[in-house]
């Protein structure tokens, strides 16, 4: 089932490594994987310096779409720390009723 993958990283995911949610921040506040970050997808760009500290960014959103752009923008802007989760996000995590936060 493609949700486990992003379950499975989220279970194991190392020190050194997140979970960035590309959402807005009202989807990000309304429920969000726990730990992880929130960077809206137009805003990646303002961000390499944070992002680069990570060995690796696991990429995704509400249902793959604005993963897919963002981890186009980061590669064509250098990085090459990324995982794109794009064909899954939010909406099923949610829909498995794995943890969620809220802010």
């Amino acid at each position: 089932m493609k949700m486990e993958k992003i379950k499975d990283i989220y279970d194991k995911l190392p020190a050194g490594e997140v979970i960035l949610d590309v959402r807005t921040p009202e989807e990000y506040a309304e429920g969000h994987v726990p730990g992880s970050i929130n960077i809206p997808h137009e805003e990646v760009t303002q961000h390499l310096d944070e992002l680069k500290k990570y060995s690796v960014v696991h990429i995704h959103c509400r249902s793959g779409g604005r993963a897919g752009k963002a981890m186009a923008v980061l590669t064509n802007a250098g990085l090459t720390n990324l995982h794109c989760i794009d064909d899954s996000g939010m909406m099923h995590w949610m829909e498995k009723g794995y943890p969620v936060e809220t802010k």
